[in-house]
């Protein structure tokens, strides 16, 4: 059996052979401008309300021009800005993509996230990777050419610590003898690997809960997918691990539009997106998470189009019971 079979916000968000939707924050068109992060906790809510199944953020801390993210992620700390959406909500999943594990502590990223897990049940996915933003590493004095080490090293360190009682851990992060992490996890906390995060695909078919990637086009991610899970069933026979990636789009006002690329995905119309995102559904894509950062229209028109019109398609697979 699944060690998620009673994870309400897993069984929720993923099943084999189907797909769920959600959304990047920032819920916000702003191209190449900072965003003004007004009105998040409402379309948040709105997200929540319609069905969609998880809000990712991002783990982001200098601005850096040279990198073409003016959000800086999401202008605020991922931990304590996910913290404060999980408290404004009360079903809605929340995502990281990802924590930059060779920048944070592993023993601080058990206590933050067994502490979420606590106080917002099951409601908590873990994308974890090793990062790419160079300011980052250089802010922290990080060595940026190590973060390959430095993430198996942290992976090692938060599995155990999290999982174990008074676990024994000599580690170059540090050691632990006779003590123990509180608050444990009140259930197991979905951990998924990030783009390759300088590893193996070998390693990450090992390790891991699943595998979130980067957006491509069906064709090619269909390949992806497919090498992945033949490594999934080597090392793990009969286990589920879902794929979960992103999707830049800007949904036109007229529902017929055709497909057009766009820098990370599509401006269509929503007739056209349907049948795009069955296509995605097909090649083995278990949920796909919107980024709205390209719209040409009003975010809350936006989110209503897809939650009326696109979403029934692609409905979350439980009716998780409301925390509050």
């Amino acid at each position: 059996m699944s060690k998620f079979a009673g994870h309400y916000g897993f069984q929720r968000m993923f099943k084999e052979g189907k797909m769920t939707l959600g959304f990047h924050i920032p819920l916000e068109a702003y191209e190449w401008e900072p965003p003004t992060m007004e009105r998040q906790v409402e379309l948040v809510q709105a997200a929540e309300d319609y069905g969609f199944t998880g809000i990712w953020l991002r783990d982001v801390i200098l601005q850096d021009p040279a990198f073409g993210d003016p959000a800086t992620g999401q202008i605020y700390d991922m931990m304590i800005y996910l913290t404060y959406l999980a408290a404004k909500t009360k079903k809605i999943a929340f995502g990281t993509s990802s924590i930059v594990l060779p920048l944070r502590h592993p023993l601080r990223v058990a206590k933050e996230t067994a502490t979420i897990e606590n106080l917002f049940p099951q409601r908590l996915m873990m994308g974890i990777s090793s990062g790419d933003r160079r300011a980052d590493f250089h802010g922290l004095n990080v060595p940026h050419e190590q973060r390959a080490e430095l993430f198996r090293d942290g992976y090692d360190y938060l599995q155990k610590v999290m999982a174990e009682d008074f676990p024994k851990i000599n580690s170059p992060y540090g050691m632990i003898n006779g003590a123990n992490l509180v608050p444990k996890s009140t259930a197991p906390i979905p951990t998924f690997i990030t783009g390759y995060s300088q590893q193996t695909m070998d390693w990450f078919a090992q390790n891991g809960d699943g595998w979130i990637y980067y957006p491509r086009d069906p064709y090619n991610q269909a390949h992806a997918i497919q090498e992945w899970r033949e490594l999934v069933q080597k090392y793990h026979p009969g286990v589920f691990k879902p794929f979960i990636q992103p999707l830049h789009l800007d949904l036109a006002e007229n529902r017929d539009e055709s497909v057009t690329p766009i820098r990370l995905g599509y401006r269509v119309g929503r007739k056209m997106l349907v049948e795009l995102l069955a296509l995605y559904q097909e090649i083995g894509v278990n949920h796909l998470f919107f980024a709205l950062f390209p719209s040409q229209r009003p975010i809350d028109e936006v989110i209503d189009e897809l939650g009326q019109e696109v979403l029934p398609y692609f409905p979350a697979h439980i009716d998780a019971p409301e925390r509050v």
